[in-house]
């Protein structure tokens, strides 16, 4: 069975998924995080037009983590955004995307602009390598509402319902608000 799998897969018979030996690259998760942040983006921007704050702080908590896993099967990526001040326990940055978290905000200090600011790099840890990928996500005028410095009481008391450890406000237009993060055995 093995022998006659792997001839059909030579032959071009059986479809392989696209990542199921490839070496991940910057341009690959480039395209993941258009991927993501171009489904993400305008199901929130709906969701705010139609519904407003409240209702979208709902529509986040459970469409946020739908569509990184979906693209996660797809793609054989982990996928997640990371903050310093997080909303919720998945987007608390381990010790690495700390450091490129305070690494993107030294390069904005300096005059870097936000787009197309990103970090990647193969890391070893507990003898397993990695490909490791950050790319910045900056605070836009749709994002205030729920993560600026002057969040309604009624948002406010939504946003603390379903995430009671909330540090993800305060933030003024044009901050780095995040980062997607994503990474693949190698």
């Amino acid at each position: 069975m093995k022998t006659s799998m792997i001839v059909l897969a030579l032959s071009g018979l059986i479809a392989l998924p696209a990542h199921a030996n490839s070496q991940p690259t910057n341009e690959e998760a480039r395209s993941i995080a258009q991927q993501f942040g171009g489904e993400l983006k305008p199901a929130l921007q709906n969701s705010m037009k139609n519904g407003g704050p409240v209702p979208t702080i709902s529509f986040c908590h459970s469409k946020a983590p739908q569509i990184a896993y979906e693209l996660s099967q797809k793609t054989g990526w982990k996928i997640n955004r990371v903050s310093l001040k997080p909303r919720g326990t998945t987007a608390t940055p381990d010790q690495w995307e700390t450091a490129v978290l305070e690494q993107f905000n030294a390069q904005l200090a300096s005059g870097t602009p936000i787009k197309g600011m990103e970090f990647s790099e193969v890391v070893t840890d507990n003898g397993a390598q990695s490909f490791r990928y950050m790319k910045a996500i900056a605070t836009g005028d749709v994002c205030l509402k729920c993560h600026g410095t002057d969040v309604a009481a009624p948002v406010s008391e939504a946003i603390h319902k379903l995430y009671p450890n909330d540090a993800a406000t305060g933030y003024s237009k044009g901050q780095i608000r995040g980062a997607f993060s994503f990474s693949k055995a190698l």
